[in-house]
């Protein structure tokens, strides 16, 4: 599904940290609404911080496989936190790194299966120290598995119980079930129609929001606000393609609705799902190098227009 050929995919594979450094790159990269990306900042948070993070991280999940899961998270969150000093990747983290540990001779929706159902209370302890060490906004208070108490023995009973609310649990609850079934094929298709791998990131990012009401707008803002960012990307669909000037209109009118709170109505959590999602179509090859953001030219299918 490369836009350019799936035969120009390497003689040597892409390893489990490359995959994930050029997944949370490319996410990072897309102008995605809302997000930062490089050509918009927040004040405590930017694009060259995303590119430390994924630098940094990408090495420590080559080792995944290779250690328990609860050990990776923590390893990776501190190492962001020691160069970034910002809450940078969690929610990639926490995504990803279930997906890193699965052998790359298995599957990869089998495999994280496996790795979820083998999560020990040593586990649960270290993703709870990576979260409270990472510092996330707008987690508040919850009766029972909240971060800021003692952690559970069972990780995944924690993340059913925060699964209506939070999006990365529902993934932990439900095997990535929106990541292969939705987000993946999703990509797939919108490369497949001949959009640029940046537009197609940022469409994936529309369809995923759209779907799924972003779970750190509602912790931050609230269920109303994180419904109002849906159905706004809903609508940046209905809008037409990537090209047409009302849906340009609609995507510009959703990108300054989403900042014009500071950056609370940032869509994060969508932006995590979409770094995961790329990192299974590196890992499993769905797509492949050499990566253009900008789209072929459609007279000269050899000949890429100027990049992004």
């Amino acid at each position: 599904m490369n836009p350019s050929n799936k035969s120009s995919s390497p003689l040597v594979p892409l390893t489990v940290g490359q995959c994930f450094t050029l997944a949370t790159i490319m996410e990072a990269t897309a102008p995605k609404p809302g997000n930062v990306h490089r050509g918009a900042d927040f004040a405590d948070l930017t694009y060259p911080d995303f590119l430390v993070a994924a630098t940094l991280v990408g090495p420590l999940l080559d080792l995944a496989v290779e250690l328990p899961l609860g050990q990776t998270v923590l390893s990776a969150v501190a190492a962001t936190q020691t160069a970034v000093a910002t809450n940078t990747n969690l929610g990639t983290i926490l995504l990803v790194a279930p997906l890193a540990k699965v052998p790359r001779t298995a599957s990869l929706r089998e495999g994280v299966g496996v790795v979820l159902n083998n999560l020990n209370a040593q586990d649960a302890a270290d993703v709870y120290e990576a979260i409270r060490l990472a510092r996330p906004g707008g987690m508040g208070k919850v009766e029972s598995a909240d971060v800021a108490g003692d952690p559970p023995n069972d990780l995944i009973a924690a993340m059913r119980l925060a699964a209506e609310r939070d999006l990365i649990a529902r993934q932990y609850a439900h095997g990535f079930q929106d990541v292969f079934d939705f987000a993946v094929p999703r990509l797939g298709a919108a490369l497949e129609s001949r959009l640029s791998l940046s537009e197609a990131i940022v469409r994936v990012h529309l369809e995923l929001m759209s779907q799924f009401p972003d779970s750190l707008i509602a912790r931050r803002r609230g269920a109303l606000a994180a419904r109002r960012s849906a159905d706004m990307a809903g609508a940046v669909l209905d809008a037409g393609e990537p090209h047409d000037e009302a849906y340009q209109r609609a995507l510009a009118d959703l990108d300054f609705w989403l900042r014009t709170d500071g950056h609370a109505r940032n869509p994060g959590t969508t932006a995590d799902l979409v770094a995961a999602s790329l990192f299974v179509a590196l890992r499993d090859e769905i797509i492949t190098p050499p990566f253009r953001l900008a789209q072929l030219d459609q007279d000269d299918r050899g000949s890429p227009s100027t990049a992004e």
